[in-house]
């Protein structure tokens, strides 16, 4: 696999790996990820066809407010080749080039540089982005270039509801799965809730399906709760939750600027309102420090999964980047990589996406979450999902997400939403 790197023109950011990534993966037994080789009796390309490169044109937030998330997602994206392909970096005879684009969190720099991959580059797959208004302004152009698009992490349920096209593939958890582990923790008959979420598709998507949810089991929304994206104070729309007196704060937030201090300052729990939401990356965590004893959910945790793809992440990732564990959306990048990996290996190596489709819908893959499943109606991954209570432990500087339960996909599934 081959990370290209162009000259940073106009804020353009994207990285190269060059063919020491192989030789990384490769150089012990055991850091070699496991070969697993293509199906039998899978289409041949054409011969003209067998050495040209698989190119996957990769969307991130590499600066802006969600830099740290595109990071995190391009990392896991370059052990998810490696682990897929065992170590090859090749897939039906076709080495496998990245090139990785920074959206800068900004939806017409996404589209540009999705044009970009499209038109210049000529790739194959489109992958991201970070952010859910990036992606959402990116997800036409997969159906009109006809390129098969797989969202990570984006996680806005319009994306495969109203926006949707039979194109998009969507490895990230949605809005939707994570209000839905977020209702079950706290909703009952009788309970009040405000919600806090950023202004834009990603919190109203969350609100909107947390509501419902929560609806259902018997609680009321007493206040829905927009704050600015970029807001650094969050001290009007605290006040106001104060005053709405819920038995619950339900908090829905990505990005740096979290809310937990100001949350604290004010002694929302010290007034009784209790505090929920779903633990994010380690940055989150650590202004989460007055939250411990919370109990809400996550998506993942590098301690919760058990199986040997998360075994096999935790431990490649510490040895090449300097004994750090993988964070929040490092899995994700991983999952998007050896999803399409798999198609590939069904199509031994055809990237028309017309083709890929069919063999794509209703396709179960390995994740460093476990298994997951691209449900045909949508291409939603069904994915499990984690109860958690947050624990302080000797010798970590944030409060720990614990397990409390694994909630399955079968209980997480959202709704079908697309109109198609």
């Amino acid at each position: 696999m081959r990370m290209r790197k162009q000259g940073l023109k106009r804020g353009l950011t994207t990285w190269l790996v060059a063919t020491t990534l192989l030789a990384s993966a490769c150089s012990t037994q055991q850091s070699a990820p496991p070969s697993n080789p293509a199906q039998p009796g899978a289409a041949t390309p054409a011969a003209s066809e067998a050495k040209a490169p698989i190119r996957i044109g990769v969307l991130a937030s590499l600066t802006g407010a969600l830099e740290d998330y595109g990071k995190q997602t391009t990392r896991g994206f370059e052990l998810g080749i490696a682990y897929a392909t065992g170590g090859t970096n090749e897939v039906g005879g076709r080495p496998i080039e990245v090139i990785v684009e920074d959206t800068e969190t900004k939806s017409d720099v996404a589209v540009k540089k999705a044009t970009k991959l499209i038109e210049d580059e000529q790739v194959d797959f489109l992958v991201g982005s970070s952010s859910s208004g990036d992606t959402l302004a990116v997800v036409p152009l997969a159906e009109e270039h006809k390129k098969i698009m797989v969202v990570e992490p984006a996680a806005a349920d319009s994306i495969t509801a109203d926006n949707w096209n039979p194109y998009i593939f969507r490895t990230a958890r949605n809005s939707s799965q994570d209000a839905i582990a977020g209702a079950l923790a706290i909703a009952k008959q009788g309970t009040k809730i405000a919600t806090l979420a950023p202004d834009y598709a990603f919190g109203r998507d969350g609100v909107a399906a947390f509501k419902e949810v929560a609806e259902k089991q018997g609680a009321q929304l007493v206040l829905e709760e927009y704050a600015d994206q970029k807001t650094t104070d969050f001290t009007p729309n605290l006040q106001k939750i104060i005053q709405a007196k819920p038995d619950y704060l339900f908090v829905i937030w990505s990005g740096a600027n979290t809310p937990w201090s100001q949350i604290s300052d004010m002694k929302l729990q010290e007034q009784g309102i209790k505090i929920s939401t779903g633990t994010a990356d380690f940055a989150t965590l650590k202004t989460m420090k007055s939250m411990v004893g919370m109990e809400g959910f996550t998506l993942y945790y590098y301690e919760l999964p058990k199986n040997e793809v998360n075994d096999w992440l935790t431990e490649e990732h510490k040895k090449r980047y300097n004994g750090e564990a993988p964070d929040l959306f490092v899995p994700g990048g991983m999952t998007a990589a050896m999803a399409i990996v798999e198609a590939l290996k069904k199509s031994n190596g055809d990237t028309n996406a017309d083709n890929l489709i069919p063999l794509m819908e209703g396709m179960s893959f390995d994740s460093p979450k476990g298994k997951m499943t691209f449900r045909p109606e949508d291409h939603q991954a069904l994915q499990v999902m984690y109860a958690i209570r947050l624990e302080q432990k000797d010798g970590v500087e944030w409060p720990v997400p614990v397990l409390m339960g694994e909630l399955p996909p079968e209980e997480t599934a959202p709704p079908i939403r697309n109109n198609r």
